[in-house]
C-alpha cells in the first residue's frame, strides 16, 4: 500500500489517497473437447465458506500473463493444452488497486496430470455442461465478480443465456 497526495481534473486535492499496488492476476475458462468447463472449489478464508470459481492467479515477476494462466491451470486442476485466446481484462477495484485481471480462454483442454496444489491449497475439480455454470452463477454458487463477469459474458456470447 502506498499514500498518494491527488489532484484532481477539476483542480482538487485529496491529501491522504490509499492506493493498494497488486501484481497482475489472471484467470482462465479451460472448455474441454466435449464442452464442459472447468471450475474448482475452494474455501476461502475471507468470507468462510467454499465456492466455485475458476482456476486463477498472480502473475509472478517477469513473467507473460498467459503463461502465468497456464502454470495456474496445470497446477491447479491438471488440465492443459488446448487453444487459448485472450478474452477480456477487469479491475476489482480501479479506484484504488493498480493492477488488471486477465481472463483467458482454452478450449479443448485436457487432463495432463494430478493437480499440483501448493500445501495451503485444497481445491476440488468440477466440470459441467455451459448450461449448469449458468444455474451455479444464478444459485450464487460463484461470489467472485472477476470470475462471475467472464463466465456471464462468455455463457451470454456462445449462447447459453436464458
Amino acid at each position: 500500500m502506498r499514500q498518494d497526495r491527488v489532484e484532481l481534473p477539476n483542480g482538487s486535492t485529496i491529501d491522504e489517497f490509499y492506493v493498494w499496488e497488486y501484481p497482475a492476476w489472471v484467470n482462465v475458462i479451460p472448455v474441454t473437447a466435449s464442452g464442459e468447463v472447468v471450475l474448482i472449489r475452494q474455501f476461502r478464508y475471507g468470507i468462510k465458506d467454499v465456492y466455485y470459481e475458476l482456476c486463477a492467479g498472480v502473475v509472478d515477476a517477469g513473467e507473460e500473463p498467459l503463461d502465468a494462466a497456464k502454470r495456474e491451470l496445470l497446477e491447479e486442476t491438471g488440465y492443459g493444452g488446448g487453444e487459448w485466446s485472450h478474452f477480456m481484462q477487469l479491475c476489482a477495484n480501479p479506484a484504488i488497486q493498480t493492477n488488471l485481471t486477465h481472463t483467458f480462454i482454452a478450449k479443448g483442454v485436457e487432463l495432463k496430470q494430478p493437480q499440483a496444489l501448493e500445501k495451503t491449497e485444497e481445491i476440488t475439480v468440477h466440470l459441467l455442461p455451459p448450461k449448469e455454470v449458468l444455474n451455479v452463477i444464478q444459485a450464487g454458487e460463484i461470489v467472485q465478480a472477476l470470475h462471475a463477469a467472464p463466465l456471464l459474458k462468455f455463457l451470454l456470447q456462445n449462447g447459453h443465456g436464458r
